[in-house]
Order: C-alpha cells, then sequence, then structure tokens
C-alpha cells in the first residue's frame, strides 16, 4: 500500500561512534512490532560481517517500519541508519538528503564529542528537524542532567524536553517514535508529476546486477516504468521494485516521500551513480535533482596484489568496491619493485584499513599495502618547464615528484581539527598537536569540565597515528573530528630509500625537511632487521636527493674458506680470502636483493613521532 505523503516520516539516527545508533534502531524494529523476539540479533541493520565483527556501522542502511501513533493513527517511518566514525562522514551526508528529520543521539556518560557536533552541523545546514536524545542513561556512569545541559547549550531550548532512553533495555524508545510523528515533517512532493527520485545508495549483486537505493522526490514509481537515470543516460525497464521491511520486500509502488529499492538490469558499475536522478524514460522530469558534491580522498596509498597473476581479479573486485562505495577511487599504477598494482584514494585509514579487509575477505586477494601518504601540489620552475608542460603538477605517488632542482615550492593538505576533551588532558592534547605542526585557532570552554580546540593541522601528519597518540595521550577521552581546509606552503623533502645503491619506489617518502632524518634513520634501522642476509653486504641508504643521510649495512653470509687450512703459511690463507673477496664484489655488482613482504607491511608502521 502506498501511505498519504502526510502520513510518512523519513529520519536518520546521527551519532558519534559507539553511541548506540545501531542499538537504537534494533529497538525501534522491535517496539514497531517489524522483526519478532526470536527473530532478533544485535546491529540487526549492520550486514556486512566486518561490521558486526568492530561493532561499527560502516555502510548507511535504510528500514521501513509501519507505526501506529498514540491516537490510533496509521504511519510510515522510513529510518537511515548511519556510521559514526569521521572516515565515514560522507555516508552520513548522502543519508541527511533522503530525510526531513534526525535524531541526535548523545551518550550520557561521555557527552558530547567531536563527531556530535559535525554531524549536527551537517543535519542543519541540510535543514532536518533535530530531536535530541539521550542514551545509555542506564549506565552508573551516565550523567543525564548535565549532559542534557551541554546538548540544551549546543542547540538551544530546555534541557528539560531532551528524551532519555536506553538503547539497550528498550526504556524511552516509544517516546522517541512519538516525538518522530510529532516534530518532523512530512516529505513534499508533487503525486502527479513526472516520477523524480533520489539515488543515495546502491549494492552489487552479482545475479540481479545492480541493486539501487532511491527516495522518491515527485511522482510515483511502478514497476512497470521504463527507468532512466538522468546522468548517465541508462534507461531499461524495471524487474523489481521494493523495500526493505527489514528484509526485502517487492511493492506494487512508490509515492512521494518513500524509499526503497530497484533492480533494471544494470550490469556495469558506473551506470548507477550514487547522486543520480531516477525519472520515467517515456514522460521524463525537466530538470535532475541537486546531487552530492563528490566526495574527495584524502588518503592515498598503492594495493599491489602478492601474486602478480592476479592483478585482473583485484580489477575486478575494485570495481565493485567503487560501486558500494562512492568516496573509493582508485588508478593503475606501476612500482619496479612490487610490479603492477593500483593508486587508490581513500577517505582516511580506517577507510583504507576496511577496504583492504574486504578486498581479503569477499575476493580472496592477498594483498600489499605501501605506505599510505597524501596528495601535494608541486609548483615547478618556469625555467625548467618543458613546451606544454603545466606549472602546477599534483602528486599522491612519491615515485613521481620531480627532482629537486626543478621544484619551485610545493603545496600540501591541510586540516581544520576540532578536538573535544576534558580539561584536565589540555596540555598533553596542545603538547601533541605542536608537535605535529599544528596551529592553534581558538579554545572554547563548553562547561567547566569540557573544552573544544581548534588547530590547523597538516593533513600527512594526522593519517598515520595521530588519532591512537590522542587517545593514549587522553585516556581515552578525547574525540577528534576533520575536514578539509585547503593547501598550505611548506619545506618538503622526498627521501629515497636505496638497496645496494639502487632506489626501491615503494619505500620512498615525501616528508617535512625538519623530520626527513628521524624518517631514514627509522626506515633503514627497520630494513636492516628484515631484509635476509644475502651472500654479499647489502647497504640500505636514506637519501635525499644526492645527499645520503642514513646508512646500514646486511652483513654478508660467509663460508669459512679457510676451514681447510692447518696452519702453514699465512700467504695461503689471504690468497684465499683475496679470492673470495673478489668474488663477493663481482656478485654484489650483478646481485639483485630479494626484499620480503614482511618489510613492505613493515614499512605502514613507520611514521609518526
Amino acid at each position: 500500500m502506498t501511505y498519504p505523503i502526510e502520513r510518512i516520516r523519513n529520519f536518520a539516527i546521527i551519532a558519534h561512534v559507539d553511541h548506540g545508533k545501531s542499538t537504537l534502531a534494533d529497538r525501534m524494529l522491535q517496539a514497531t512490532k517489524l522483526v519478532d523476539a526470536r527473530d532478533m540479533r544485535e546491529q540487526y541493520l549492520d550486514r556486512m560481517d566486518i561490521e558486526r565483527e568492530r561493532g561499527i556501522t560502516i555502510k548507511a542502511q535504510a528500514v521501513r517500519m509501519p507505526y501506529e501513533a498514540s491516537d490510533g493513527s496509521e504511519y510510515l517511518l522510513n529510518l537511515i541508519d548511519t556510521p559514526g566514525h569521521v572516515d565515514f562522514s560522507y555516508e552520513v551526508s548522502r543519508a541527511m538528503n533522503a530525510c526531513e528529520g534526525a535524531i541526535l543521539l548523545v551518550d550520557a556518560a561521555q557527552g558530547v564529542q567531536a563527531q556530535t557536533v559535525a554531524n549536527l552541523y551537517v543535519a542543519i545546514e541540510a535543514g532536518l528537524e533535530v530531536v535530541p536524545v539521550l542514551n545509555k542513561i542506564d549506565l552508573p556512569a551516565a550523567r543525564p542532567e548535565e549532559v542534557a545541559e551541554e546538548v540544551a547549550a549546543l542547540l538551544g531550548g530546555d534541557p528539560a524536553d531532551i528524551l532519555a532512553v536506553s538503547a539497550k533495555t528498550g526504556q524511552g524508545v516509544p517516546e522517541v517514535l512519538e516525538r518522530i510523528v510529532a516534530h518532523v515533517p512530512a516529505p513534499r512532493g508533487d503525486v502527479d508529476g513526472p516520477p523524480r527520485g533520489l539515488v543515495f545508495d546502491s549494492v552489487f549483486d552479482p545475479y540481479r546486477g545492480v541493486i539501487t537505493f532511491v527516495r522518491i522526490i515527485d511522482g510515483i514509481l511502478r514497476p512497470d516504468t521504463h527507468i532512466r537515470l538522468m546522468a548517465t543516460g541508462f534507461h531499461n525497464g524495471i524487474d523489481e521494485l521494493g523495500v526493505i521491511s527489514p528484509e526485502p520486500r517487492p511493492v506494487d509502488a512508490l509515492g512521494p516521500g518513500e524509499v526503497g529499492y530497484f533492480t533494471a538490469a544494470i550490469k556495469a558499475v558506473e551506470l548507477a551513480k550514487v547522486g543520480d536522478t531516477v525519472t520515467d524514460h517515456v514522460r521524463p522530469a525537466p530538470q535532475p535533482l541537486p546531487g552530492y558534491r563528490e566526495p574527495t580522498p584524502m588518503v592515498f596509498s598503492g594495493l599491489y596484489p602478492v601474486d602478480s597473476a592476479d592483478f585482473p581479479d583485484l580489477r575486478d573486485a575494485l570495481e565493485k568496491l567503487r560501486l558500494n562505495d562512492a568516496s573509493f577511487t582508485f588508478e593503475p599504477e606501476t612500482s619496479v619493485a612490487l610490479g603492477f598494482g593500483f593508486r587508490c584514494g581513500f577517505l582516511g585509514l580506517l577507510h583504507m584499513e576496511i577496504i583492504s579487509e574486504r578486498l581479503d575477505r569477499e575476493f580472496d586477494i592477498p594483498l600489499v599495502t605501501t605506505a599510505p601518504n597524501v596528495a601535494y601540489e608541486v609548483h615547478l620552475d618556469e625555467r625548467t618547464l618543458k613546451p606544454n608542460e603545466p606549472r602546477v603538477v599534483t602528486v599522491s605517488n612519491p615515485a613521481e615528484l620531480p627532482a629537486p632542482n626543478r621544484i619551485d615550492h610545493l603545496l600540501e593538505p591541510v586540516v581544520d581539527a576540532m578536538v573535544l576533551c576534558p580539561s584536565e588532558y589540555v596540555g598533553a592534547v596542545m603538547q601533541l598537536c605542536e608537535r605535529r605542526r599544528g596551529e592553534l585557532a581558538k579554545m572554547d570552554y563548553l562547561s567547566e569540565q569540557r573544552v573544544e580546540l581548534r588547530y590547523t593541522l597538516p593533513l600527512g601528519e594526522i593519517i598515520f597515528d595521530f588519532f591512537d597518540r590522542l587517545k593514549s595521550s587522553t585516556r581515552g577521552y578525547a574525540s577528534l573530528d576533520y575536514e578539509p581546509a585547503g593547501m598550505r606552503r611548506s619545506k618538503l623533502v622526498k627521501v629515497d630509500i636505496l638497496l645496494n645503491g639502487e632506489p626501491v619506489d615503494a619505500f620512498s617518502a615525501i616528508v617535512h625537511a625538519d623530520k626527513s632524518y628521524e624518517y631514514g634513520k627509522a626506515m633503514v634501522s627497520k630494513l636492516r632487521e628484515l631484509i635476509p642476509r644475502q651472500l654479499f653486504d647489502v647497504p640500505i641508504q636514506a637519501a635525499i636527493g644526492g645527499k645520503i643521510i642514513s646508512r646500514e649495512t646486511v652483513k654478508a653470509r660467509r663460508k669459512d674458506v679457510l676451514a681447510k687450512c692447518y696452519g702453514g703459511d699465512i700467504t695461503r690463507k689471504r690468497k684465499l680470502l683475496e679470492r673470495q673477496k673478489e668474488g663477493k664484489k663481482r656478485m654484489k655488482s650483478v646481485g639483485a636483493v630479494e626484499i620480503p613482504q614482511e618489510a613492505f607491511v613493515a614499512a605502514l608502521s613507520v611514521g609518526g613521532d
């Protein structure tokens, strides 16, 4: 049945990591009697194994819930459960565009955190009605009155109006549903106009092709509609039209304000772009809906198959993941040391970790991942420019950096970082940020106990282990959120690692000049432990341009050529040793150094302080 538009409510749950979004979604599924107690499981909407194991949401999930309000009237609630981690904030912004309201969930023990504030701003920008809710009020450490004051200070309004729930026990959940029905506005749309729907997610199914999730804005979509995707121009008849409630279920029609999915034999992953507009091919809408701004990758890394024969399989796997995750980019590249692979762009380090793990699990492709780095803007010296060569180039792979004598200056990406922490840890946080070349922008006391620090930090300094250091220096109480803030001129150099005099491109890195010596020394001593001994001495050197800044040597394995000499003349022994030395010198000039896979993996852990 299609519901009248005034009885539909679309809302998302937004919160910091681990504040109980998925658990609250579970209780709502039970409160609306959509899932029986015997079928219920924790994190019901988290479909991927990796989400369940880590206890985090990676993909936003939509579910349709019929609900009978206290006055007996029937409503249709469309809930979108969103991720909380900063790396997946793009998923949150997409979910917001498919909603009219948002539940802002705050942990009553931890209080307002960095992602709480960041997600709230996204919701306000999208013009959503925000319903503040305190969760985990059953915890012994909960301080509902204090946290309600913090939330009220953030949003304005009376702390007494903020709902208190326990998503674990279900206490207070019916009141939240009533508040949504009362406060979240109904969607607006033209029922009689040509159909227009916003694609907010898509998943690849090996049997049915692309499953496209859509929020209908105008008109009605029916199973016999011949649809067209306006951005890509793809058109075909609908095979199946349905809703997720909470398992996929076919329906006869989707009207304005409703959220559902369709399949239309879309085979190529690029054809169903997130943010595209679905319309009727015969009676198309005059103009498409405003989509989403394209996410910009922040962190780049090389992914190479351990076995080079897996390269075509890796390409297919990356294309399938790219469909499920619009914020992930890749392009082919080659490395002297690692062979053929891909240079991939991610939103952050957790995003990179998840993609690598999904490739290993879902597609069974073992990978070597190079050290993550960011994209730099290189301004070349005009005197060295070749004909038709651009003056400014963007470099995301250290191996592509032009020679030092051709570079005029380099720009690196910076971010506006927001750190929320208890006031006693302000010193430790400031010390960490100063060490990472941060500049303090402002500092606000939200209450006597909580401080908000805003820093401008180079992105290259925070992608390695900044978050771990922040957590350990504040006993886990600090939270971090950041957003891009453009480019800044900086004194950067490329550190090359030479093995037996040959540069290994996989180990090259672009670092700040002040930290180049420590990086080179750490890398060289680590490789000395990892590279097995050869039959000749292997010098490992770190160099900036032609200048060697650090060196270690992996000593040769030696055969004891003097074993058969019992006493006798010293010249005999010397002659045998000289001959061995000559042989080793000859071997060194033609010998190739075998680099084990662990050395490439260990390269990731070098960096930071």
